[in-house]
């Protein structure tokens, strides 16, 4: 059954479609009056819906009943990425999405390869939150992950504060053998907790990076033996995470 985010509030027994939703609808899944879908209020509650009326801008669906129970994780687990070049953001937000991650904050890194342009920014940012939403559609979760305007490295750690837990993935840890630190810090989040982890673009972090993040109160951890590309760190941070609070237990 399709799913659709709903951004108004007001009554809770119909909801009215429009948009780009509202073409994925009619044009593209050519539905009909009496057909079902999933919406998903702004506080993430789901309903199955049935379409009552379809205008030439507006879906109507009226509720049929409230789903329960959740798909998000406990956690909210933010990904700060360093810019890396091509579409391997694009990659990290949509796979990132379908594994649970609450929010994505893209950052300048010294070794950042693509340079921000700012006067793009607008449409850059829209483009990614696109493809988050897409993406929590497809993977039937109840919040769409916000994605930040890049920052630089300085602004990433002055919001560091706001986070339960903080650590940077640095593949120095990963070849000296350290795998205590992500498990460790997994095992002490509490449900409603948030951690945020910091990922290099491709080359990695440079040591005054890390040296500066240390200051700042976060932990260096390893990500296994073996050393991963700037597209797959996040994504197996993401699934530990998955396997501790949804399948461990």
């Amino acid at each position: 059954m399709q799913r659709y985010f709903i951004d108004e509030h007001g009554n809770m027994e119909q909801f009215n479609i429009s948009g780009d939703d509202y073409h994925h609808i009619v044009r593209v899944m050519r539905m009909k009056a009496g057909d079902e879908i999933i919406c998903v209020t702004p506080k993430g509650k789901s309903a199955v819906c049935q379409i009552e009326e379809i205008t030439d801008e507006t879906v109507v669906a009226n509720v049929v009943k409230w789903e329960e129970g959740t798909t998000e994780l406990p956690v909210h687990v933010v990904i700060a990425s360093g810019l890396p070049k091509g579409d391997k953001l694009e990659l990290i937000i949509q796979k990132g999405t379908e594994l649970g991650a609450y929010e994505f904050v893209p950052f300048t890194a010294s070794r950042s390869i693509v340079k921000w342009d700012g006067k793009k920014a607008a449409k850059k940012v829209e483009r990614w939150q696109k493809i988050a939403k897409e993406a929590a559609e497809q993977s039937h979760r109840s919040y769409v992950p916000e994605v930040k305007e890049p920052v630089g490295l300085k602004e990433l750690i002055q919001a560091s504060d706001d986070y339960t837990y903080k650590l940077v993935a640095y593949e120095e840890e990963a070849r000296e053998g350290e795998a205590s630190v992500l498990s460790s810090t997994l095992a002490k989040l509490g449900k409603g907790d948030s951690l945020l982890i910091v990922f290099g673009p491709e080359g990695g972090l440079t040591s005054e990076e890390v040296d500066l993040l240390y200051k700042n109160g976060f932990l260096a951890c390893g990500l296994g033996p073996r050393i991963l590309r700037t597209e797959t760190a996040p994504l197996y941070a993401l699934s530990a995470v998955s396997y501790h609070f949804e399948l461990l237990g």
